[in-house]
């Protein structure tokens, strides 16, 4: 169910419809556009007496949302949400005219790593800097990540190159740290439905990156990003990092499609990973391309200077020197669309 409000309608309305919704045993999610505000109705299993609500001051209609997903749906918000990112340098925008480049390792290993790959990376304006402390990985021997340390040296890149940090957590333990120590919550293609961590990521008042799983549908991918949502925490960014299909000549295939799919049901903005969607370090730059071209909000680009030592991925990420030839590349396309690159 959604309630549309009168575009002139107060703050105390407002308050009164939400507190209405409340009083009936709902939740109400108030989410503000451009012209007016929507409240968004979850927990309703019965049909709602419309007529209660319609009659109170300030609301134009109230509409049945018959989609499994509520509040990521444009029935709620039609124009695109637009996700502000808070970092020491000033804010970073993601979605709408705003499009987002976010780089670094796969894993936090050393400080002086991170702190090597930041440096290099300032010249080519990225306001986001990505790097794992935790790591979850196929096999239990493969390196899981430094944790809280990992965390504190990401700060260290914070601090000293005025970076926005995005980061994922595993658990409600990690995610504890993370929403202490970073900027976004990354929640990772395995844990896509992971419901118990989507809801404690939806009570964070970090912005939240949800990586689509490794076979999920779009409902699927939509519906998890409704969990969080669903919570209170409204600033969603989608990411597509490839699925698993039958293709040998890469370590998955990335679903550019999906890209327009959800901007046609969805409010959200979406970001595309080309690191881990091929593991290919020559593909990654074509893919940015296409990724930017079809629509996308963001990248997501995985960056060592000494890939052949990483400890996680060298395979598919690339020189400081490549990131600046994807950069410069990407503000040429990006320019063609009318959109700023962040």
């Amino acid at each position: 169910m959604l309630v549309v409000m009168q575009s002139h309608a107060s703050e105390a309305q407002i308050r009164s419809v939400c507190e209405k919704i409340e009083s009936l045993g709902l939740k109400a999610h108030p989410i503000p556009g451009a012209g007016r505000t929507a409240i968004g109705i979850t927990g309703n299993k019965d049909a709602v007496d419309l007529g209660v609500l319609e009659s109170m001051p300030g609301v134009v209609e109230c509409i049945p949302v018959t989609k499994p997903y509520k509040l990521v749906s444009l029935d709620v918000k039609s124009e695109a949400t637009i996700v502000r990112i808070p970092t020491p340098s000033g804010d970073v925008l993601v979605g709408g005219p705003h499009l987002a480049m976010t780089a670094g390792p796969c894993a936090v290993e050393t400080e002086e790593q991170c702190l090597a790959i930041a440096e290099q990376l300032q010249p080519t304006g990225v306001r986001l800097f990505r790097g794992g402390a935790y790591k979850p990985r196929t096999s239990p021997y493969s390196f899981q990540g430094l944790g809280l340390p990992g965390l504190k040296i990401l700060d260290q890149v914070r601090r000293h190159c005025g970076y926005g940090i995005v980061t994922e957590a595993i658990d409600n333990e990690s995610l504890d740290l993370v929403e202490e120590w970073a900027d976004v919550i990354q929640i990772g293609a395995r844990n896509m439905q992971n419901f118990s961590l989507l809801k404690r990521a939806g009570r964070a008042k970090k912005p939240v990156l949800l990586k689509r799983g490794m076979a999920a549908t779009l409902d699927e991918f939509l519906m998890a990003a409704e969990y969080v949502m669903s919570e209170g925490n409204y600033n969603v960014m989608l990411c597509e990092r490839g699925v698993r299909t039958f293709s040998d000549f890469s370590r998955n295939t990335l679903d550019l499609a999906v890209v327009p799919a959800v901007k046609k049901r969805s409010h959200l903005p979406i970001l595309v990973d080309p690191s881990h969607g091929t593991g290919k370090r020559h593909k990654v730059l074509p893919l940015s391309r296409a990724a930017v071209a079809v629509g996308a909000d963001g990248l997501l680009i995985e960056v060592h200077h000494q890939p052949e030592k990483a400890l996680s991925d060298g395979m598919q990420s690339i020189l400081p020197s490549e990131f600046a030839e994807l950069s410069n590349e990407i503000r040429q396309i990006a320019a063609v669309l009318r959109r700023s690159v962040n």
